[in-house]
């Protein structure tokens, strides 16, 4: 079970001990542990994502699925409606005709409602999670899709872990409570409200975590090839119900309590207020902070946002890098001796709209591993130098202020504060 945080900033976190915790990069690591544990399920699979992409790699897992399934594994897959839109009847079809599921979280309006902005259709699940027979977890930014883009030789940088301990039953939690939510949303609208309520009391005990069960299953069993175990983590989620804030207060925490070191790789960077004035702060005070960010975007109108704060940023003391030989998709910090993995941009939409999933992990060793992998990526990137950008010409700078205004415009019609 879980015990006080070091930092007392972070005590509203659930803390869990004694968990064993692999870093993955890329989908060179991810792919084949997550088709591993899926081959080797027994009794059940549940697999959340936002982009599942028919492609070599969506191909092998939906194969490995299939093949759960077929031997009497209960297979649950979990897309999200706009991420995944293009192939959800298709993968639908292939997990129905061996008795699998797949539910869909928001599915995409019909005919011209599709292109009609709301905030419901913002509201995506953004999350990336997996868990094999309530004894492997796995959370991270990385999507069921091929790592190399078509015209890229360079596979997207990322991360995510693979868990085995007692965070596996809070993983496993979240998603009972997504999967209450989905059937919720479809028993309203095909019975009685009577049945519906019967139907509620019934799935009400999946509202608590079994971390106490899981704890004592998987004990016995906390190897994993060349990585960490005994470690102290916790589960952040961001939802629009219970973790409404939790991702954001828990970053703001460590920002403000940090005084050696911050570093952060994150592909979709455009933080409100207080964030950009809590790095800028940890800067005057002597902490060194160093982001690594997207230099090939592939969501221009952000990218360029984005690129509207470097002159603040710059002028603090903050080293800023672009990754400009492949895509960046990686959603990881390391300040001092925490790190986080996970699938939570730093821009409004990921911190205010989307469902998330991130792991902090309380470990020097984990975290200096993290810091060298980024590390890698800042030394095959662009350092950007404050006269680069004094060397911009007005169109530039008239795109990305442009840019930053119709960006904070989508926030404010969002209803939400400009705060973070």
């Amino acid at each position: 079970m879980g015990r006080e945080a070091t930092n007392p900033a972070l005590d509203f976190l659930s803390w869990t001990d004694g968990n064993a915790i692999r870093l993955l990069q890329n989908g060179a690591d991810f792919f084949p542990a997550l088709c591993a544990a899926i081959d080797a399920a027994q009794r059940s699979v549940h697999l959340e994502t936002y982009i599942f992409a028919f492609d070599p790699v969506g191909d092998r897992v939906l194969d490995c699925l299939v093949a759960a399934a077929r031997r009497g594994v209960h297979v649950c897959l979990v897309l999200d409606g706009f991420g995944s839109h293009a192939v959800i009847d298709r993968v639908r079809g292939r997990l129905a005709a061996v008795d699998a599921q797949c539910l869909v979280f928001r599915p995409e309006p019909r005919f011209l409602g599709r292109f009609v902005p709301t905030r419901n259709r913002l509201r995506r699940l953004h999350r990336k999670t997996a868990v094999v027979d309530a004894a492997v977890a796995f959370v991270g930014g990385i999507n069921i899709e091929d790592d190399y883009d078509e015209d890229s030789t360079t596979p997207r940088f990322d991360f995510a872990v693979q868990i085995r301990g007692p965070l596996v039953a809070d993983v496993m939690y979240a998603q009972d409570l997504l999967h209450v939510r989905l059937n919720w949303a479809r028993l309203r609208g095909s019975l009685p409200r009577p049945q519906v309520w019967h139907r509620l009391r019934l799935v009400m005990p999946l509202l608590k975590p079994r971390r106490a069960a899981i704890a004592q299953a998987v004990d016995t069993d906390l190897t994993l090839p060349s990585q960490y175990d005994r470690l102290r983590a916790a589960l952040v989620l961001r939802d629009n119900v219970r973790y409404r804030q939790v991702f954001e207060r828990a970053y703001l925490c460590c920002i403000r309590s940090a005084r050696h070191e911050i570093l952060i790789a994150n592909a979709y960077f455009f933080p409100g207020r207080d964030f950009r004035k809590a790095l800028l702060d940890a800067a005057a005070r002597g902490v060194r902070v160093r982001i690594l960010l997207q230099g090939k975007s592939d969501h221009r109108l952000l990218y360029h946002a984005s690129r509207a704060l470097y002159d603040a940023f710059i002028a603090g003391g903050i080293e800023i890098y672009e990754y400009r030989i492949g895509y960046l998709h990686a959603k990881a910090a390391v300040l001092d001796g925490m790190a986080t993995v996970g699938s939570s941009n730093l821009d409004p939409f990921s911190l205010l709209l989307a469902r998330e999933a991130n792991v902090i992990v309380e470990d020097t060793a984990f975290a200096a591993d993290l810091k060298a992998r980024i590390e890698h990526g800042m030394a095959r990137g662009t350092l950007i130098a404050q006269q680069d950008q004094r060397r911009r010409g007005w169109l530039r700078r008239g795109i990305e202020t442009l840019s930053f205004f119709l960006v904070r415009l989508g926030v404010a019609l969002t209803g939400k504060a400009d705060s973070f």
